[in-house]
């Protein structure tokens, strides 16, 4: 691939300063590893692959990641920023009145968010698994946080105390049954709807809430 020249600091090129170029190309070579990724596999990419789908030069790639790992890392975070993002907002939309309210709304948001893009789905839930130590780290530390996020929905439970040993251990329960049926709707064929999976994750939910609080 073919080397461009270096910019000079400080000019605008396309309305753009330098500092604009570099965030655009980053954007253009995570939406690259979205779609190479998320469909054909992050073992089976390569960085040339990356560049030639982002129309940008090897170059370009290394201003931004040092390696395809941390390539990967960079998509992960944002996606999982962005799914963590529009959970929160469903819930604080659903209110704190009952825990199967919040529960359902939460759920819907996180599992339309992954099924609306399979590519999201695939990134987040099966690419990322088994790359490296240092990505099950961040993996399950994604997957610790929605566990607590978990427990404060299930907080909303009248008797359910958010600190309980057993509040938390039942949310990092759920966290792992979400994630399973999602990658088992993705290993599967993608053949069950986001609204029965949402129905059958909330009623695992409601049913945990009420046990805590027994």
């Amino acid at each position: 691939m073919a080397t461009s020249p270096p910019e000079r600091p400080g000019r605008r090129y396309s309305g753009m300063d330098a500092e604009e170029r570099t965030r655009a190309r980053r954007a253009a070579i995570l939406e690259a590893a979205l779609e190479l990724f998320g469909t054909d596999g992050f073992a089976a990419t390569s960085v040339k692959q990356i560049c030639r789908t982002a129309g940008l030069t090897e170059r370009y790639f290394y201003e931004s990641f040092k390696d395809r790992q941390a390539c990967l890392v960079g998509l992960y975070n944002d996606l999982v920023a962005d799914l963590r993002v529009a959970t929160e907002a469903a819930v604080v939309a659903a209110g704190t009145a009952e825990v199967a309210a919040a529960a359902h709304d939460g759920l819907a948001a996180f599992i339309g968010h992954l099924t609306d893009d399979p590519r999201r789905a695939r990134v987040i839930l099966i690419e990322v698994v088994g790359v490296s130590a240092e990505i099950e780290e961040l993996r399950h530390g994604v997957l610790r946080a929605f566990a607590e996020l978990i427990g404060a929905v299930s907080a909303i439970e009248p008797g359910v105390d958010p600190g309980n040993e057993d509040t938390r251990l039942t949310a990092i329960a759920l966290s792992g049954a979400v994630n399973n049926l999602l990658v088992d709707w993705m290993m599967t064929g993608r053949s069950q709807s986001p609204d029965v999976l949402t129905r059958v994750c909330s009623t695992l939910f409601v049913s945990a809430a009420a046990g805590l609080r027994r």
